[in-house]
């Protein structure tokens, strides 16, 4: 049960996160790349993320991909079938802090 509830509090954790890293942006300067990818986050996880990394000076958004799918998998092994599935979603933007 223990192992559960740290299951479930972790995921919260990550749903809500997006994650950056530095980068370069097409003019040379210097920006970031965040991701706020997945099934549990939408785009004002990288909104947020936005807003912490440039704070009042605020930001310009130089670019951004999404993207959402399905994946299926299946398998078969001594005569039992197993069939699984999910959706994706792929979302990611460039900034540059103001």
């Amino acid at each position: 049960m223990n192992q559960m509830l740290a299951a479930i509090g972790i995921m919260t954790l990550i749903a809500g996160c997006a994650s950056s890293s530095e980068t370069y942006l097409p003019d040379g300067s210097a920006g970031y790349s965040l991701d706020c990818s997945g099934t549990l986050r939408d785009w004002g996880a990288c909104y947020e993320k936005a807003g912490e990394l440039c704070g009042t000076r605020g930001y310009d958004i130089i670019g951004a991909q999404g993207e959402g799918g399905a994946a299926i998998s299946g398998a078969a092994t001594n005569n039992t079938a197993a069939v699984s599935g999910s959706t994706l979603h792929f979302r990611t933007m460039q900034i540059a802090c103001k």
